[in-house]
């Protein structure tokens, strides 16, 4: 059995919180929890603790909220903690150099992707919405570089033909845990050794912006589905209607007679057929500003919308 290791953990969203609550239910003492500062949210912009700092806070668990690890007092702080190994899952601020030199195992990181494909900060996105068939998690032990450092260990999943960004999220969230027990034996006595990774297959896996999540429907069908399901649940791919945004959460292709791309070619229980460059997409649920999210049949009772062009 691997001894108990003093462990700081770093990490902001729900991503992170199955891997730190493995760590907690495990042999290994979790000494601290690093997140960033809580953050304003709903109609009062009230600040608002973050999904890993209320797990924290549940098991007892010390909680640090630095700005940046830049500053020379929280690198001072993090050194007095002693770590064996800190372990990086989605926290959001760089680790600077002086701050991977202070764990005497160094820092891990559960990076979302089968590195060196998807570095960056959308992997699960950009893997969806690339065609990819597979993804999976990597155990990589942290450098200077943008997820860059050798890899431990990988687990991989096959994406489903219906994947969205948040069940692949939810996916690899668990996996990702699963990952982190089985390397940490091997990474605490040192048998299990990380593999560079091969640059020269690197991809990199750029923020989620909002302007991308326009459709166009000049672009084939199949890359529109992809679209939809990747940026469901956020920003959610969108076209525009009657001077608003429609908000498409669910479509697939679909073969066709086409027309000019964006034209809703007919509009059914089954869902409303829109031409695109190539190919039909069908929507099966949408959603107006201001409204829930529903299925095409109830969209359709409420709107004429048969021979409109979209844009």
């Amino acid at each position: 059995m691997t001894d108990s290791l003093r462990i700081v953990f770093a990490g902001t969203p729900d991503f992170s919180v199955p891997p730190l609550k493995a760590l907690l239910d495990s042999s290994h003492q979790v000494v601290a929890v690093y997140t960033q500062p809580d953050r304003p949210a709903g109609r009062g912009r009230k600040l608002v603790a973050g999904p890993v700092k209320t797990a924290a806070l549940e098991a007892g668990v010390p909680v640090y909220q630095p700005a940046s690890l830049r500053d020379q007092a929280a690198v001072a702080q993090l050194r007095d903690l002693q770590p064996d190994l800190m372990v990086v899952v989605a926290y959001g601020l760089l680790l600077p150099e002086a701050v991977l030199e202070i764990p005497r195992l160094g820092c891990v990181n559960i990076h979302a992707s089968l590195l060196p494909r998807w570095r960056g900060a959308a992997p699960i996105q950009r893997a969806i919405q690339a065609g990819d068939t597979e993804s999976g998690v990597s155990i990589m032990r942290m450098d200077k570089g943008l997820d860059t450092g050798p890899v431990y260990l990988m687990k991989s999943v096959e994406l489903a033909a219906d994947e969205t960004g948040g069940s692949l999220h939810d996916r690899l969230s668990l996996l990702g845990a699963e990952a982190l027990m089985e390397a940490l034996p091997g990474i605490a006595d040192g048998s299990l050794r990380p593999r560079p990774q091969d640059d020269s297959q690197a991809t990199y896996a750029a923020k989620l912006d909002k302007k991308e999540a326009r459709i166009d429907w000049r672009q084939p069908a199949v890359k529109i589905e992809r679209q939809v399901r990747a940026f469901n649940p956020w920003p959610v791919a969108y076209t525009r209607y009657e001077n608003a945004n429609l908000r498409i959460w669910d479509a697939r292709a679909m073969d066709g007679m086409t027309a000019e791309p964006g034209t809703v070619m007919s509009a059914t229980r089954e869902g409303i057929d829109i031409s695109t460059a190539d190919g039909l997409l069908r929507v099966t649920r949408l959603q107006m500003p201001g409204k829930r999210a529903m299925d095409a049949r109830d969209f359709i009772n409420a709107q004429s919308i048969q021979g409109i062009v979209l844009g």
